[in-house]
């Protein structure tokens, strides 16, 4: 019986022992397993991290290309209104020509009307003084409906200094 005894008290110790080892293995595994989700944490924010770095890379990269290619497209704007103010410039300076041009067009007809009227009164005077002949008068006809018929006559060209 004392034999007996010992072993169920071995034995209970043995169950307790065994209940104790249960419990800490139990710990030990719950232990490991936060273990683990935590080192799986750092692994999954691990990847998480060097992805975002890669995105960040990616992104620079891109912005200082879209930078670059804005900068260009300013440079060809500058470059087109310039040119542009340029073009009005010589456009504005060939308008001032063309209307010195024309003012001087202008003056000059004034001038060749004037020398055909002082030219046709100079014939007429002529034919007058010739004594008033028949063939004086048809020429000075024939003078008088060359204008008015016929094609634009002849400028007369005179050179001004400007």
């Amino acid at each position: 019986e004392v034999q007996v005894e010992e072993l169920q008290r071995l034995l209970a110790g043995m169950e307790k022992e065994h209940r104790g080892l249960l419990l800490e293995m139990k710990e030990g595994e719950a232990e490991l397993a936060r273990l683990r989700s935590v080192e799986g944490d750092k692994l999954a924010q691990q990847d998480r991290l060097a992805e975002l770095e890669k995105e960040v890379a990616t992104l620079r990269e891109k912005i200082h290309h879209l930078d670059d290619m804005l900068k260009s497209q300013q440079r060809k704007v500058r470059q087109m209104i310039e040119q542009l103010q340029n073009s009005k410039t010589v456009i504005q300076a060939k308008d001032s020509v063309i209307q010195e041009l024309k003012e001087r067009v202008a003056y000059l007809e004034a001038e060749n009307l004037e020398m055909h009227d002082r030219i046709e009164h100079l014939i007429e005077k002529q034919v007058s003084w010739a004594g008033h002949s028949s063939r004086a008068r048809s020429k000075s006809e024939y003078v008088s409906s060359k204008r008015l018929t016929g094609p634009k006559p002849q400028p007369l060209i005179r050179v001004v200094e400007t």
